[in-house]
């Protein structure tokens, strides 16, 4: 019901053209993108888009996974209580300052 009466006569009223690259499939792109980057998983991304399988939503939108490798960093830094953490964070022990 969206799609035919609310989308379909906003994209018409802007003179943009009414096709698959300005219709629900962009919003529906936009959605698992904004996901995605937000760190949501493939599996809950694949039930909430009614993929019946996963693989089929990592396959259609695995270019929009963030890099891997600044994940890890983050993650890494986080948990080492790194930048991120802020200058009045206690810094976590790495075992040299004890030996």
């Amino acid at each position: 019901m969206f799609n035919s009466g609310v989308w379909k006569p906003a994209i018409r009223a802007t003179g943009i053209p009414d096709n698959r690259h300005n219709g629900m499939h962009v919003l529906r792109h936009t959605y698992a993108s904004v996901l995605l980057d937000a760190g949501e998983s493939i599996k809950a991304l694949s039930a909430y888009l009614g993929h019946a399988d996963p693989g089929f939503t990592l396959r259609t939108y695995t270019h929009l996974l963030p890099a891997s490798e600044d994940r890890t960093r983050r993650a890494i830094d986080e948990a080492l209580g790194g930048e991120q953490a802020g200058a009045d964070a206690p810094r976590a022990l790495d075992g040299l300052d004890t030996a």
